[in-house]
Formats: C-alpha cells, structure tokens, sequence
C-alpha cells in the first residue's frame, strides 16, 4: 500500500510544479508560496477531520512534535528556494536540482535509519541519479546562459533543504497518524511563508494577484496537499531510501507537462540524462 501511496505522491507532486509555474508569471514568489501554503493547510485539517485524528494531538510525544516543527521549517525553507527558481529558470532544469534531493536523502537514510538492505543496488541506482542529473542540468544555447544564475543556487538550496525534510519527517512521524503530522508541519510552513511576506511588506500584493493565477496557485495547492498526504504515509508506512526516489518520478510528469505548456524541449543529452533518473528510481524499487 505505501508503494501505491509513493506513485500518487509522484503524479500529484508533478502537477504542483506545472500549477505553480502558471501561477507565479507576474505574482511575486514569496506571496505566491504563501498562498498556496495556505490552501494546503486548509486541505490538510479538512483530511485530518475525515480521518478523525484531530482527537489524538495531544498525544504526541514531546519529541516527534520537535521533529515535525524541524521538518516544517526545513519544508518552508526548501519551498522559497524552490519558487524563487522555479520564478527565473526553465521548469526542466530547475526540477531536475531539486529532485538532486533523493541522493542525500537516500545517503543519509543508510547512515542513520540503517536502511542497508540492498545497499550495493541502492548506491548503484544513487550513482544513476547523479549521472542523470549533471546530464539534465545544462546551459541554454541561445539567450543568456542561466548555469550560474541566481535560479542555480536556490535550486540546490531548494534540493538541501528537500533531502533534510525527509529524514526529519521520518523521526517525527514516529507514532503519530500521517495526516495529523502533515498537518502540524503544513502549520509551520504557513509560519514562515506569511512571515517572509509580512517582513518583506509584500501584503498589499496579495489582492492584486490575476484571477487566472490565483487558480493556479490553488489548484497547485491542493495537488500539493495530495502529495504530501500520499507521501508521509508512505514514510511513515515504508522504506525512505525507497518512498523518496520513486517520489520523485515526478520529474517524468513535470517534463512531460512543460513541454505541453511551456515547449521547453529537452536536448539529446538531457533526455539521457532523464532516462537515467527513471532508471535508477526504478532500480532502488526493486529492493522494496
């Protein structure tokens, strides 16, 4: 069931980055991200009263509360990084950084969570990714090359971040129902994201935001609430060194969608670079 869960996380986490991209072309990233934090929050409780565990708050150990809150402003961190990128470069090279998260994550699963079995094809399939990811990540051939630009560096910090939110979410899920801790963290994040914007005194841009990209911005985060509810019951229920790879087969989706939307085509070398990425994440299944 929690492999099931990882493959819809990876479809809905797809759609988000396409949402958000439609949704930030004149609406400023940090309001943006607030925004959609907000929906997300709002349809996380509304699964937590579905589910009835709104009850059990007050059962969670002082130590997986600390976790959560970790969690969520590692979470918060790598979303202001992420749309910042995602706001100057191209959805096909800024995913791909992001997704450079799964090494990490899988690196520090094995040192400590001990998910050693099948090491030798779980550092295999690690190695795919990385070759796929240096493949992907190229210069533009015309216009202003973007390797060096302001994009790149939020890109990694984004994937830093990223990798740092799964194991945290790994330790603080620990006994607590997965809709009820997504929920906790999503409350931290929205902290932080109306906290940038408020310090920055970017409120008054919020009712300016297009009718047409306030859609987006929603319909991104209801897909991100999906995600996440599919994601961290897979942690929680799974295997992280296998649950975040296959999370991140959302980079099939989300490539397949800008070149729909966008007609940001990838190069002969990029589209090997893809392919190893699938390849590795399908390979770090196999020891599910």
């Amino acid at each position: 069931m929690w492999l099931l869960a990882a493959i819809l996380s990876s479809l809905f986490a797809g759609l988000t980055a396409i949402l958000a991209k439609c949704g930030i072309k004149h609406t400023d990233s940090d309001v943006a991200t607030a925004v959609r934090t907000s929906v997300v929050l709002l349809f996380s409780w509304i699964m937590v009263l579905c589910v009835g565990s709104a009850s059990t708050i007050t059962c969670i150990r002082p130590t997986s509360l600390v976790f959560l809150i970790l969690s969520g402003l590692s979470t918060g961190a790598s979303w202001i990084c992420y749309f910042k990128a995602l706001s100057t470069g191209d959805v096909n090279k800024v995913v791909p950084i992001d997704k450079s998260s799964t090494i990490l994550s899988v690196l520090l699963a094995i040192v400590l969570l001990g998910e050693t079995d099948h090491l030798a094809l779980k550092l295999l399939s690690t190695a795919l990714l990385s070759a796929g990811i240096f493949l992907m990540v190229e210069p533009k051939k015309t216009g202003t090359p973007q390797k060096h630009g302001p994009w790149f560096l939020y890109a990694v910090l984004s994937a830093v971040f990223g990798a740092l939110t799964s194991i945290l979410a790994k330790f603080g899920i620990t006994g607590v129902e997965s809709n009820l801790g997504t929920a906790i963290r999503t409350l931290v994040v929205l902290l932080i994201a109306w906290g940038i914007v408020l310090a920055k005194k970017k409120q008054a841009q919020v009712k300016a935001i297009e009718r047409r990209e306030l859609l987006f911005l929603v319909l991104s985060g209801i897909a991100t609430g999906a995600s996440w509810l599919c994601y961290y019951y897979a942690i929680q229920n799974g295997v992280v060194s296998v649950v975040v790879p296959l999370d991140k087969l959302s980079i099939v989706v989300t490539i397949l969608f800008s070149y729909v939307v966008f007609h940001e085509k990838l190069s002969p070398r990029a589209l090997t670079g893809l392919c190893l990425m699938v390849g590795g994440t399908l390979a770090m299944t196999l020891g599910a």
